[in-house]
């Protein structure tokens, strides 16, 4: 079977390289899609401001005239610069069950790679921390969410025979609410407000919270500094990042601890769960698909995190009690009966340490790969 590779050149092209995926996973119940129009700003280099610092190709994948893989390579300055690793990433990386297609789109960045006389390919990876990341290598039959990567059970397999090798892995839990509110976290969040001199915020609207975004960033690369490959947001990417997921927030589910100066000093980001909303939707909010996900903000039984963070200075203090005593009362109020925790680094045992109270299943599991050239 010949493969002919093709970079992604106009806009057009890119809008088919976004597409893939939906005829790759037509069908699939667990596979959630992304929204077309985030994967469109994001690899635009018009409109993210990580082609600051960064550079990226893309290539796209032909058998028999019709397109059997896609790939994203990007060359990241700022994670040389702090890590001192000369990397290349990969990212966006589907095919078809067909090994001279994976090889052949592995080989277009390995070959940039080496041009750009880099050491390793590792991936997959974003731009940011904040852009899907990691290879399913468990949980093959779990409902995805919009902020993780869904792939076959195939995927794996054709990176480990390409000579890939595992470099970390990130955990996901599903959580199960308890029908009752836990009077232990409430105890300990009320004695930590006290000793650390600590309240919630109580916003009425977003607009409220829209003055904190700032600081929300500076806590965010404060706490996840030393995580996996993390590199901080520049002034550009976190104005583009409010403007691009601020309106899907819910004041309520997101806790904001402040100091007695109503500084901020930790975080945590939840909403109700957007992958059914957004199967339906096929991943675009129009002409109908914004109908969906207004739905599943209303009505909803399951819910996500997405973000928790702490300034270091108030780590271990017992904050994360305070975030978690408001989020259950209000998972309780809305009636959601369980959470997907989202990807967390399988040695980060502070947060999993979160977990200790509740019912929890350990589902799923992701990789980041490496080759060293």
């Amino acid at each position: 079977m010949s493969v002919q590779i093709k970079e992604v050149k106009t806009r057009r092209e890119l809008k088919l390289f976004i597409q893939f995926p939906h005829t790759l996973y037509r069908g699939n119940p667990y596979w959630v899609p992304n929204l077309f129009s985030d994967d469109l700003n994001t690899l635009r280099w018009d409109k993210n401001p990580a082609f600051a610092h960064c550079k990226a190709r893309y290539w796209l994948a032909y058998v028999n005239g019709h397109i059997a893989g896609r790939i994203a390579a990007i060359m990241n300055n700022a994670h040389i610069e702090k890590w001192g690793q000369h990397y290349m990433r990969f990212g966006w990386f589907d095919f078809i069950d067909d090994p001279a297609v994976s090889t052949a789109l592995l080989k277009q960045v390995e070959n940039w790679a080496l041009e750009e006389s880099k050491t390793a390919v590792h991936g997959p990876l974003g731009f940011t921390d904040l852009d899907r990341e990691g290879m399913l290598v468990e949980g093959f039959e779990e409902l995805g969410t919009l902020a993780t990567i869904y792939n076959y059970p195939y995927y794996p397999e054709h990176l480990e025979n390409a000579g890939y090798i595992k470099d970390t892995d990130w955990v996901e839990y599903e959580i199960t609410i308890p029908t009752e509110i836990n009077g232990t976290i409430t105890r300990v969040a009320e004695t930590a407000a006290q000793r650390s001199k600590v309240h919630l915020l109580e916003p009425r609207n977003k607009k409220e919270m829209l003055k904190y975004a700032d600081q929300l960033f500076e806590v965010l690369d404060e706490a996840y500094q030393d995580l996996y490959s993390v590199v901080p947001l520049t002034p550009a990417q976190r104005k583009a990042y409010t403007k691009q997921y601020f309106g899907f927030i819910t004041p309520d589910f997101v806790p904001i601890v402040l100091d007695e100066n109503d500084r901020l000093v930790a975080f945590g980001i939840s909403m109700p769960s957007l992958s059914f909303a957004l199967q339906k939707s096929g991943g675009k909010l129009f002409p109908f698909g914004f109908i969906h996900l207004l739905r599943a903000f209303k009505k909803n039984k399951k819910a996500d995190l997405y973000l928790i963070a702490v300034r270091r200075s108030y780590q271990g203090k017992g904050i994360n009690a305070i975030m978690m005593d408001r989020i259950l009362k209000v998972f309780h109020e809305h009636g959601i009966l369980s959470v997907e925790s989202n990807p967390e680094l399988e040695t980060n045992r502070q947060v999993q340490a979160q977990w200790k109270f509740f019912n929890t299943r350990q589902h799923k599991r992701r990789r980041c790969y490496i080759r060293h050239l």
